[in-house]
């Protein structure tokens, strides 16, 4: 795949891509059109060696769709759509630090997001990333049968300091007040993605707390192993951060976690996410 000399490298076997000789500040719309099948056609995309202001980041991430807002965390002052996630080399716990797919306890769950690395560690940090559209196709016909006729609920409670971030009380990660501190909503374990068609599981640890009209202890045995099929070495990818680096991934159908291997150093990324849909 080509266009203005890009190319597009896959990360593992089943998700993932990094994306050479693109220029984001300066971005054609032939360019945009390539890396944007790249983004559908990999769930996540990786372009190194970027300088991006703030006012280049807002940009790019417009073409991939309308800005959405963070419920738990106020963005920069000069830019309020960007979140500056920051861990200072005194602090032991990260943001994001569990499986999950952004927000899914909103209604209508993000679209994508895009992070820029601003300070990146001598060392750690990195990204993993897992295939739920491979997740779902790799279960038995039988479960993939009885999964598509259940409904799951998603809340802002589960794991909220790892989550939210609640712990990072300096900088743009401090804590909105003019937010509920409990957000829920209702969601097809199975989601279809309306733009590829792919049917990908829409559960993750961090916010999935039960089936609709089931108890926790009820859903916690399918829930569980659902969990960690998800995750298996063989459906994930593995980023590596370095500054100048935006990683764009869809949160329709993927899982990310950041890894927390870097006590004692700082770390600064710029994220923004893109509104999404319903999901169906």
């Amino acid at each position: 795949m080509a266009a203005e000399n890009i190319t597009v490298s896959p990360l593992s076997g089943r998700l993932g891509c990094e994306i050479a000789g693109a220029d984001l500040a300066n971005l054609s719309q032939d360019t945009f059109t390539a890396i944007y099948q790249a983004f559908l056609d990999h769930q996540v995309i990786v372009l190194h060696n970027q300088s991006l202001s703030p006012d280049d980041l807002l940009a790019v991430a417009a073409r991939f769709g309308p800005l959405a807002d963070y419920p738990f965390a106020k963005g920069m002052d000069s830019h309020p759509d960007i979140t500056e996630i920051i861990k200072e080399p005194d602090q032991t716990s990260n943001f994001g630090g569990m499986w999950h797919s952004d927000t899914t306890y909103l209604p209508e769950p993000p679209k994508c997001t895009l992070l820029y690395a601003v300070e990146i560690p001598p060392r750690g940090g990195d990204t993993l990333f897992a295939d739920m559209c491979g997740a779902f196709e790799s279960l038995s016909d039988g479960l993939q049968e009885t999964l598509q006729s259940l409904k799951a609920v998603s809340t802002s409670d589960l794991n909220a300091a790892s989550l939210r971030g609640d712990h990072l009380e300096s900088g743009s990660m401090a804590r909105k007040t003019r937010q509920s501190s409990h957000l829920q909503s209702v969601h097809p374990v199975v989601r279809t993605h309306p733009e590829t068609g792919r049917r990908a599981l829409f559960v993750n640890p961090a916010h999935t707390a039960c089936f609709e009209a089931m108890d926790r202890a009820e859903s916690k045995p399918l829930l569980d192993h659902l969990f960690a099929h998800s995750i298996q070495p063989e459906l994930t990818s593995r980023v590596k951060w370095a500054p100048g680096t935006l990683v764009v991934w869809d949160n329709r159908c993927s899982q990310h976690c950041a890894i927390n291997d870097y006590d004692g150093h700082r770390r600064v990324m710029r994220r923004i996410t893109i509104a999404g849909d319903k999901p169906a």
